[in-house]
Formats: C-alpha cells, structure tokens, sequence
C-alpha cells in the first residue's frame, strides 16, 4: 500500500490485490534469509511508475 508494488504486481498477473500482499506476507515471513522489507523497497524503487 506504501508504494503500490503488490497492487501493481496483482494488476500485471490479473489477481486480486488482496491475495498478492497476503502471499507477500507469508512469503516474507517464511524467508529468514531475506527480510521483506527489503524485497519491497527494491522492488518500489526499480518497478517503473504506473502512466496516469
């Protein structure tokens, strides 16, 4: 919701947002080596802006 990665990624695969950061969260807490918070803000930094 920060930054709009897991609604992007949702509306990329065509699935409900609700499910992608629902998979993200248990994605991040099942990964001890790599917390989430990291992924996600690469991926907020590198994912290219939604044209409005």
């Amino acid at each position: 919701m920060l930054g709009g990665v897991c609604g992007g990624m949702a509306e990329a695969v065509g699935w409900p947002a609700w499910l992608v950061r629902v998979l993200f969260v248990v994605g991040s807490v099942a990964a001890i080596a790599v917390p989430g918070s990291l992924i996600y803000v690469v991926l907020w930094i590198i994912v290219p802006l939604e044209e409005r």
